[in-house]
């Protein structure tokens, strides 16, 4: 619960979320983000305004401090999380009007199956803290993960070298990658074929 004095002239109870990007990747690839810093009178929510074109992800990442519940304005998505019980992924393929629900600190991501999708997700915190999968990559020391999985060290640090920092939507511009991901659809992916399988940060809050 916030503790502004909603009698105050500082208080405040409209936002436009389009003046508050998270993430650009591009024209049709943005994250925007409503939080307590930019509504002063929000309570224990918070949200993030999606948008993707064909085949982009949210990339992997998890909530330490909230849940989140994906709702689907327009176009197609398959959200994506490994349930840490059952030690299986689970993909829900939503169109406008569905929602997929993610408990808070499960491993997730989101996928563009068409252009124009636009997502909404809503968290139970007015500041949910957030662990990317691409900080993980890049800033674990190499000689840790190389111990810890039996790899030779530079071959970790080739295979994580392309790995931007804070990536949000991938895969990034600069990818090259000649595969396509319709390609690579596995099975629970065929109804949308682009659906294919530390550092603690705070959205700008």
């Amino acid at each position: 619960m916030t503790n502004v004095d909603y009698s105050s002239p500082s208080a405040q109870f409209a936002f436009d979320v389009n003046s508050s990007p998270l993430f650009i990747k591009d024209s049709n690839n943005i994250i925007n983000v409503l939080g307590v810093k930019q509504l002063n009178t929000l309570g224990n929510s918070s949200l993030l305004d999606i948008f993707l074109s064909a085949s982009n992800v949210v990339e992997p990442h998890y909530h330490q401090n909230a849940s989140e519940l994906v709702y689907c304005i327009s176009g197609a998505a398959t959200v994506s999380m490994l349930n840490p019980f059952t030690k299986q992924f689970l993909n829900f393929a939503i169109t406008p009007g569905q929602v997929a629900n993610v408990p808070q600190g499960w491993w997730h991501y989101e996928i563009a199956a068409v252009d124009n999708t636009h997502l909404l997700a809503i968290f139970d915190a007015p500041t949910p803290e957030v662990v990317l999968g691409s900080d993980i990559l890049k800033f674990t020391p190499a000689n840790v993960m190389a111990h810890t999985y039996c790899m030779d060290e530079n071959q970790w640090k080739q295979v994580v070298a392309p790995v931007e920092p804070s990536t949000y939507i991938g895969p990034t511009n600069t990818c090259s990658r000649e595969d396509q991901p319709e390609q690579q659809a596995s099975e629970p992916y065929q109804q949308y074929p682009y659906a294919q399988p530390y550092q603690q940060r705070y959205w700008g809050y």
